[in-house]
């Protein structure tokens, strides 16, 4: 069965939509725990209610998120469009790459302020999620050509697990962050 891969950002106008950071947190908030409406986005990105509608209106506009037609007629959830996205092969324009850049750097905080988090409460996590948790850093020798298919067979692994995906959840599961960067050193 395919599975339809995350989106793959390259233009101006899509990287454009992605430059201000709480839109970001929005989209990757949507991604992680599925339809939610503004009000609970809020809660999650440290928001007021009112300034995430408005930006997941503009997220809306570039297509990466829509209403849906869950929860009560006053106030629908929004949803995330697409199962996940990533920044398309570095440009040569200047005006994209600079994008690019920007939001390569928001994910790498991101990552590193999800660790942090998870470290910081790892008091209050369970055992069994203590034992299953990892952060594994590897030194690989590799070609271009085996890097990137490393990088599908670990895709092809993780997808369906995605939660936009993932229609069979078991009791007891979670979203659960997973990060993975494959860079030459």
């Amino acid at each position: 069965m395919d599975l339809p891969v995350p989106r793959r950002i390259s233009d101006l106008e899509a990287l454009k939509a992605l430059a201000h950071p709480l839109r970001v947190a929005l989209l990757n908030h949507l991604l992680a725990v599925g339809p939610r409406t503004a009000s609970e986005c809020a809660a999650e990105v440290g928001s007021s209610a009112s300034n995430c509608s408005w930006h997941l209106r503009r997220l809306a506009k570039a297509g990466f998120v829509d209403r849906t037609d869950a929860g009560d007629a006053r106030e629908r959830p929004w949803r995330a469009l697409d199962v996940g996205y990533s920044v398309d092969a570095f440009s040569e324009d200047p005006a994209v790459r600079s994008r690019q850049d920007a939001l390569i750097a928001w994910q790498l905080n991101e990552d590193n302020r999800l660790a942090q988090r998870f470290l910081d409460r790892r008091h209050e996590i369970p055992r069994e999620w203590l034992d299953a948790a990892g952060l594994h850093g590897y030194a690989v020798n590799v070609t271009p050509e085996e890097l990137a298919g490393l990088l599908a067979v670990i895709d092809g692994v993780l997808r369906p697990y995605l939660v936009p995906l993932r229609t069979d959840v078991p009791d007891g599961a979670r979203p659960t962050h997973v990060g993975l960067r494959a860079f030459p050193r």
